[in-house]
């Protein structure tokens, strides 16, 4: 068996990144059934493609919850009691759909699930979930929410389980975004900034279950005011490119007052101010840096980042990096 990672697979501090790889035909369909039962719950899988079985899944463990990417031929999945009588890690499993339909059916719920739609179901209730065959693999993301640490009633829960969740915008666009993008980030250099948005994804969750379930209030401060925090760091790189934004702006935009902005703020390593100076420069120097851009004057550069004038730019770079964006920019490319 072919695996990136050494072990079994489970999320840990580091990715892990397991396939069937050169394992052909049965045997493959078989580990890949035996490591769904250990490392997500246990299953009875059937699939037609069993004798060209074909799977990858990549695992990370997060602060308070897991986050697991999985590609894989279609299948089709049951729980019964007998199987949560094994084993219940006494979850909810918040699922991402990439590729082909998803049908799933828990509690008298039964729903079609296409690619860019998200839904929720319980470990500690039996389900069928069928991974449609179109032609290509199935695709899907998994964040595990602990039953003991989701502040929601377990008995609106059992309504929403296999229901489709409105993700369109606010917290589970936010959410959307951090799942699509997991496999592509799941690396060892963008670790730190995984577990920094890792923090969050528990309580975006949470507060886009509450809103299906109408028990926002209900959620703690703290919840609320970190997924205020998520919508605005969005919204601050989202508009970087905007010479107007500015704490003032952003404030505005949430329907919330500039003192209470800088009080968020107060608990973060910058100011808002600071934020949006440091991100700017960031995608300034990542453009210098970029040898596809090097057609780009340093003036169109700054443009780009929300500089009216290259001339501040340029000072605000050589501040930042002890170089101009020039030389920068001659530096970097020139070591490629």
């Amino acid at each position: 068996m072919a695996r990136e990672e050494s072990g079994e697979h489970r999320a840990s501090a580091r990715p892990a990144l397991v396939s069937t790889g050169v394992v052909s035909g049965r045997q493959g369909f078989d580990w890949w059934t035996q490591m769904v039962s250990r490392t997500v719950m246990p299953v009875s899988v059937a699939s037609e493609h069993a004798d060209r079985f074909k799977g990858m899944a990549t695992a990370l463990e997060l602060t308070g919850t897991e986050v697991s990417a999985y590609s894989f031929s279609p299948m089709s999945a049951r729980r019964t009691h007998t199987h949560i009588r094994r084993s219940d890690l006494e979850s909810y499993f918040l699922f991402l759909v990439h590729g082909s339909p998803i049908g799933l059916e828990q509690r008298r719920n039964n729903t079609l699930l296409k690619a860019g739609d998200m839904a929720v179901f319980d470990s500690s209730q039996p389900l069928e979930c069928e991974f449609q065959d179109h032609g290509r693999a199935s695709r899907v993301t998994l964040m595990r929410l602990p039953r003991s640490v989701l502040p929601l009633p377990g008995d609106g829960m059992d309504r929403l389980v296999a229901t489709p969740l409105s993700v369109r915008a606010g917290s589970g666009a936010l959410l959307t975004s951090f799942l699509a993008g997991f496999r592509a980030n799941a690396t060892q250099e963008n670790l730190p900034e995984l577990q920094r948005v890792g923090a969050t994804g528990l309580e975006l969750a949470a507060t886009l279950l509450a809103a299906h379930l109408d028990t926002s209030p209900a959620l703690p401060v703290e919840t609320r005011r970190t997924v205020l925090l998520a919508r605005i760091n969005a919204f601050i790189d989202q508009n970087l490119p905007d010479p107007d934004l500015s704490p003032a702006t952003v404030a505005a935009h949430h329907h919330i007052s500039v003192r209470l902005l800088h009080l968020m703020f107060r608990q973060e390593p910058e100011t808002v101010a600071a934020a949006i100076r440091r991100r700017r420069l960031e995608r300034g120097r990542a453009d210098l840096a970029d040898p596809r851009l090097r057609h780009r004057t340093i003036a169109e550069t700054a443009a780009r980042w929300g500089y009216r004038h290259p001339a501040d730019f340029s000072r605000a770079f050589r501040r930042a990096h002890g170089i101009s964006p020039s030389d920068y920019r001659h530096l970097a490319q020139s070591a490629d």
